[in-house]
């Protein structure tokens, strides 16, 4: 509940802070993003102002997962930098013997197994104005396929460095 709590904290201080429209001002991102079950580093590439690529490496006990998403962006509350995002993508990876605690199920395994499944993204993106820094706010539903099938909804935050 305090993570939840911190996340909406951020994401109302953004909201306040920006002032004046503006298009998409930055073209690729390099940075970390704090998950549910996995931490690690982010990629994201604009294609155009509105689709981007976004490709994340993350490391979780025992493992890690690589997972590639497309995500569409527009304007969000009519606030300058800040963009709403949706899309879609799937994951690959592995974990060792542990438990693992799920959406609604908790998993234990008792030796390694791959990872795959499908992906989702929806959030929020804050650029600051007239520094390189964007922050994100999401919720990544995830289907995994190979180990299950069972769901998972995980929340994340992600701080690039843009240019």
């Amino acid at each position: 509940m305090k993570k939840i709590s911190f996340i909406a904290f951020i994401l109302c201080s953004f909201l306040l802070i920006a002032n004046r429209a503006q298009a998409q001002d930055y073209k690729t991102a390099v940075g970390v993003k704090f998950g549910g079950y996995e931490n690690g580093f982010s990629v994201k590439h604009f294609l155009d102002e509105r689709t981007a690529l976004e490709g994340i490496l993350g490391i979780r006990s025992h493992g890690a997962v690589l997972t590639g998403l497309y995500e569409l962006h527009q304007p969000a509350f009519n606030t300058a930098g800040l963009k709403f995002y949706y899309g879609f993508g799937a994951h690959l990876g592995s974990i060792g013997k542990g438990n693992y605690r799920g959406f609604g199920n908790d998993q234990y395994y008792d030796d390694n197994h791959i990872l795959l499944g499908a992906d989702g993204v929806l959030g929020l993106e804050y650029k600051i104005a007239d520094a390189p820094i964007a922050v994100s706010l999401d919720l990544n539903p995830r289907l995994e396929l190979a180990t299950g099938p069972f769901f998972d909804l995980a929340p994340g935050l992600g701080l690039k460095y843009t240019f």
